[in-house]
This record gives structure tokens, C-alpha cells and sequence, in this order.
């Protein structure tokens, strides 16, 4: 018996795949048309705009960031000169001091606190450290010295003193050596006085604001003092100033600078009428990129201005 295999399908043939027809070319764009520059009010509008948010965001750059590493970098400068002048002997010992000097190096172990303290309690002088009272006798002498800082701008050196205790100590490093006081307490405006003073002791006062809420250290509402005492003090020269201006008092601010700051306006209201003109000729890219360093530099100079018509310990 004969078997046939079946035989082998040939395998079907795929149809050729028709070439696409090209449809007709699109048309090339045409070019963006340069926005033309803004004019009449609109530009005036917007330059105005910018102008003010770049100083108000400055303020706040300065306040809060800015103003901690000035300050960081002059005590760094301040801590050099003054190692210096104690090291040569030529370190002041009162009774008048030129306003801006070093005068004493304040460290406070229970806060990791050290600071130079500076001669001058203006709120400009506030901007580098604590400042000395000029008409009381400098730290560790007999007598009452006072000093001011800060507790919300500008380092906050005495933003913690709120966490100091009686007993806590403050050792104070001046022309003559070094002393160390131990606190007695902390008072408010309108609480008693402490004790007088015995003879031969030496009487450190740290004055500050503190305020209430979130924002209590922006919005400074009433003083706070904190009271230290050494028994053993250095004697204080005569010949230091009686009084000292309004502007050095603890919580007052430097009216006198009003007409520097009424400059500074001037000249920020002239760059903006000098933008808004730059803008009617140019793009706002070009005018902003060539503007924006000046208003930098304005801003900064009028912040700082306006910083020390605010409260000296803010």
C-alpha cells in the first residue's frame, strides 16, 4: 500500500505595502512679533508695582536675614580689634569712649552666649551687638552699667535672656580683667527696683523688649531688664557724660535720620519715573536686567535708613 504525504502549503504572500502619498508641505511660521513696550499707564502701573515690592521685600530680606550676617561679620571684626587692644594694653577704660568701639566681651555660659559689646545704645549702633549706656560705667566697674541689645533683628544676641535664672552667672571681660556677676532676677517695667547697690559691688543691668504672640519678637511691647551683681568691681574714672539723647534711651529710634530717609524716597521715586521712561523705548527685559542694580543698592541704603527709626532693641 502506496502513502502520500500531503503536500507543503505555500506560504500566502503579503500584498506590498503602498506608499504614502505626501500631502503638501505646511507653510513655515511666521516670525513672533516683538511685544511692543509698554506705554502710558499701564507702564506706569507696573513699574510702580515692582518698584515697591522690591523694597518692601528687601526690608524684610535685611531684617531677617541680611542684618544676622552683618551683624555675625562685625562681631567677628570686633572680637579681633578689641583681643587686640586689651592684648596691647590700649583697650578703653571710660569715661568717655568714641560711639562704635569695643568696650567689653559679655559671655553668658547658660545661653552658649558671647558678644562684643560696643560704646552706644542708638538703634544704629545696635545693628553690630549689644551696646553699652554711655552715661553709666562700663561692665565690671563700681557702680551700675547697662547694656542693650537686640531680640529680634540683626544677630538677636539677647533674644534668649528670657531663659536666664537667678543664680545663672555672666562673665564680662573688660581693659581692667575679667568679672563675673551673678544674675538676681529679671523685671518688667513698673516692677520694683532691686536692692540698692552696697558699696565696692559692681552692678550689671542687660535691657531688651519682648512682645506677645507669634510675631512677639517683631512687635516689641514693653521692656524687660535683668539684674546681675559682682562683689568685687574695678575702679570707675570720673568724667562720663551726664545724660544721654532721646535717641539712645531703651525702645526709642533715631528721629534725626528722617531727612537721609526723605532722600533716599527721592531717589527711588526718580529710578521708577527713569523706568517707566526706559520702558517706552525698550523691552521690560532689558530695562530690569539693566535697572535692577541700582534699585538693589537703593533699596538696601533705604532700608537701612528706615531700620533705625524702628525701636533701638527690636
Amino acid at each position: 500500500m502506496t502513502m502520500t504525504l500531503p503536500g507543503r502549503t505555500a506560504p500566502t504572500r503579503r500584498a506590498p505595502k503602498q506608499a504614502r502619498v505626501a500631502g503638501p508641505a505646511r507653510p513655515p511660521k511666521p516670525p513672533r512679533a516683538p511685544r511692543p513696550p509698554l506705554t502710558g499707564t499701564p507702564a506706569v502701573t507696573s513699574s510702580a508695582a515692582t518698584m515697591l515690592a522690591v523694597v518692601c521685600l528687601w526690608v524684610f530680606v535685611q531684617l531677617l536675614l541680611l542684618g544676622d550676617l552683618e551683624h555675625e561679620r562685625a562681631q567677628d571684626l570686633l572680637y579681633g580689634q578689641f583681643r587686640t587692644e586689651v592684648a596691647s594694653a590700649t583697650a578703653p577704660v571710660g569715661p568717655v569712649v568714641p560711639v562704635g568701639d569695643p568696650v567689653a566681651l559679655v559671655r553668658i555660659p547658660a545661653l552658649d552666649l558671647e558678644e562684643v559689646v560696643v560704646e552706644g545704645t542708638a538703634s544704629g549702633d545696635l545693628r553690630v551687638g549689644p551696646g553699652h549706656q554711655r552715661n553709666t560705667v562700663l561692665p565690671g566697674q563700681e557702680g551700675t552699667s547697662v547694656l542693650m541689645g537686640r531680640a529680634a533683628t540683626y544677630g538677636r544676641p539677647f533674644a534668649g535672656l528670657t531663659g536666664l535664672e537667678p543664680g545663672d552667672t555672666i562673665e564680662v571681660v573688660v581693659a581692667q580683667g575679667t568679672r563675673t556677676f551673678t544674675v538676681l532676677g529679671v523685671r518688667r517695667t513698673g516692677d520694683p527696683l532691686p536692692q540698692p547697690r552696697e558699696a565696692g559691688v559692681a552692678r550689671l543691668v542687660l535691657a531688651t523688649a519682648e512682645g506677645q504672640g507669634r510675631l512677639a519678637g517683631l512687635t516689641p511691647g514693653e521692656a524687660v531688664y535683668f539684674d546681675a551683681e559682682a562683689d568685687d568691681a574695678f575702679p570707675a574714672p570720673a568724667g562720663r557724660p551726664a545724660a544721654i539723647p532721646e535717641s539712645e534711651q531703651l525702645m526709642a529710634s533715631e528721629a534725626s535720620v528722617l531727612p537721609l530717609l526723605a532722600t533716599c524716597l527721592a531717589a527711588l521715586v526718580l529710578a521708577t519715573l527713569l523706568v517707566i521712561s526706559a520702558r517706552q523705548r525698550w523691552s521690560a527685559v532689558l530695562v530690569w536686567l539693566l535697572a535692577s542694580p541700582v534699585v538693589i543698592a537703593l533699596a538696601w541704603v533705604t532700608t537701612d535708613v528706615l531700620v533705625r527709626l524702628l525701636p533701638n532693641v527690636m
